[in-house]
């Protein structure tokens, strides 16, 4: 019974040093293999990646740690013996792997130390909305290789023909085509300038009069609708946003740090 309780005793020893990450350690170690000790540090910090993966922190999980740095001593001596350590291209995978952690230290470091601000964040999203601007167009278009086919659509248009009907008899558009060449709601500057400036033009129900030349070829355009713009409120693009301005600041730091590098 006496035995039963202390192995239960140093069981709970070990748990309860591996959850208490930011404090004292109870244990210096966690093991010791073969004489080489697995220091708690190390737990501890392989368990912050797995929680920070979305792994629940618990004592089974705090097993599996302990199971798996023991495991990974056990191999790496075996390795060590074999003399693989001195091999020159287990020595460059080391190096990458060193520079990897270390790479991934200083990205985490970066981002504490520069975050994107609320002031940032909702410059951006103001820029954003002046961009997108202040309306959407419901539009069709039919697209085709020659002026002069597009000015026969025309025609056939002016004669009581169906816009949607020629869309999808002479459209070269492969996405919207078939659907009469409906292009549902967009802001004018989701298109090349030219085909905005047409769009912008025409008033509810209009086609164009003309053809409207873009490097895709010769468009004829109708405006089904107008509405204000659509746009979501800041709350609901944060974290978006987030992620893309703080790859931005990285991509960044990361181009200042290239340019003051002396590279020979």
């Amino acid at each position: 019974m006496a035995l039963k309780l202390a192995r239960t005793a140093l069981a709970l020893g070990a748990a309860v040093s591996l959850t208490a990450v930011s404090l004292p350690a109870l244990a210096q170690n966690v093991a010791v293999v073969n004489g080489t000790p697995v220091p708690v540090a190390r737990a501890d910090a392989m368990l912050r990646e797995m929680v920070r993966q979305g792994q629940p922190n618990s004592p089974q999980l705090q097993q599996q740690v302990r199971e798996e740095l023991v495991k990974r001593e056990v191999l790496a001596q075996a390795a060590i013996s074999k003399g693989l350590a001195t091999d020159p291209v287990v020595k460059q995978q080391l190096k990458l792997a060193e520079q990897g952690v270390l790479i991934r230290a200083l990205i985490t470091d970066f981002q504490k130390t520069s975050p994107v601000t609320d002031a940032d964040l909702q410059a951006r999203y103001d820029q954003l909305k002046k961009q997108f601007g202040d309306k959407e167009y419901h539009a069709r278009h039919i697209l085709v290789p020659s002026e002069d086919t597009a000015k026969d659509i025309i025609a056939k248009l002016k004669g009581g023909a169906k816009f949607a009907d020629l869309a999808k008899q002479y459209s070269k558009d492969p996405g919207s085509a078939q659907n009469g060449g409906d292009l549902d709601w967009s802001p004018a500057n989701a298109y090349v300038p030219e085909f905005a400036d047409a769009l912008q033009k025409l008033q509810k129900g209009q086609y164009s009069q003309t053809p409207v030349k873009t490097q895709f070829g010769y468009h004829v355009l109708e405006l089904d609708d107008v509405r204000d713009a659509q746009i979501p409120p800041l709350a609901d693009v944060k974290p978006q946003l987030v992620q893309q301005m703080q790859e931005e600041k990285l991509q960044g730091f990361i181009e200042g740090l290239e340019k003051k590098a002396k590279i020979q």
